[in-house]
């Protein structure tokens, strides 16, 4: 049954990245990262009432709040990671960067809950994913790639290092549109940029993995996914407050908001189905089946996002969809 939740944890996370990145074309990263956590907070909390779950809470152990907390302040700090990455590139270019956490997360799990069992597969099936998310790593062209002046503006390029100023490019804007070709070094911040978000989004997320094993020991999974959600809710706010960007909710755009909002609830569906599969099932296996729903993101973002995929890119994915089925079926 396990393996059944984690099959539907990857179709909802597919969904999740395909909403999330329509609702922050225009929506800040980290403001849409911290309204689409009170959604999957209230979706969390509801399903702890629906199956009475909320009844143990005084009976959860402090090792285990220790490292549901840490666990979702893991998560929120992935999510931010990834959401700007999303902001700055495309979704087939940042999904597989971010689902290669199943490699750093499969090497904890042997090591640290001793899933030995077929251990050459399940590193046979790491080296291949690994390999895959190498090859679907791709560099923009900072000659011809365009940028937008709201994403020129955000880049906090001045004059002081010698570069040209946000002024200059949003006095450069014209009627026709808001495609500008950007300075060299915003172009260069953006190409390398994303690549960073991305490797953080993945280290951050296989720590969440790990964490939460840990923490949901003798905990229900659906209180667990609620008392990690209110974790990460107050670190997303706490980062918009932070960061001074609150002024920015009033002017998000009401589709957006409501892309944004359904992203959050499959999330929701995506957390709980999940962490009932590492609740009852092996760690190196959920995290890989999980990981599937890469073919579903990228075959979406090809077909309504109008994204392109280069053979290179599309040969990491069948690399990295082959190490996983190996894992998922004979691990």
């Amino acid at each position: 049954m396990w393996i059944v939740f984690a099959c539907l944890s990857a179709v909802f996370a597919n969904l999740t990245a395909i909403l999330c990145k329509c609702g922050i074309k225009k929506t800040d990263s980290d403001v849409a990262t911290a309204l689409r956590t009170i959604v999957v907070l209230i979706f969390a909390w509801i399903m702890t009432f629906v199956v009475g779950s909320y009844k143990d809470i005084a009976n959860v152990s402090a090792k285990s709040f220790l490292f549901l907390i840490l666990s979702g302040l893991a998560t929120g700090a992935s999510w931010i990671c990834y959401f700007k990455a999303l902001s700055m590139a495309d979704i087939n270019k940042v999904v597989p960067i971010d689902k290669s956490s199943t490699v750093i997360t499969v090497l904890f799990a042997i090591i640290i809950f001793h899933e030995t069992n077929n251990l050459w597969i399940k590193l046979a099936g790491t080296a291949l994913i690994g390999v895959g998310v190498m090859l679907t790593v791709e560099k923009k062209d900072i000659k011809s790639a365009p940028v937008t002046v709201t994403e020129a503006a955000n880049s906090g390029v001045t004059e002081n290092n010698g570069s040209v100023s946000t002024e200059t490019v949003l006095s450069d804007a014209t009627d026709e549109g808001d495609l500008q070709p950007a300075p060299a070094n915003v172009n260069t911040k953006r190409n390398v940029g994303w690549i960073v978000f991305a490797v953080l989004s993945a280290a951050f997320a296989a720590a969440t993995a790990i964490l939460a094993k840990i923490g949901i020991e003798n905990v229900e999974s659906n209180l667990a996914a609620a008392i990690r959600t209110t974790v990460v809710l107050v670190a997303a706010w706490f980062l918009v407050i932070a960061k001074k960007k609150t002024h920015l909710i009033k002017g998000i755009d009401k589709k957006e908001l409501l892309f944004i909002s359904l992203s959050g609830l499959v999330t929701g569906a995506s957390w709980l189905c999940y962490y009932y599969a590492i609740a009852k099932g092996v760690v190196s296996v959920v995290v890989p089946i999980d990981k599937l729903s890469i073919l579903l993101t990228v075959a979406f973002s090809c077909i309504f996002l109008k994204e392109k995929l280069k053979v290179k890119s599309a040969i990491g994915l069948i690399i990295m969809t082959a190490g996983t089925l190996l894992m998922a079926i004979f691990a």
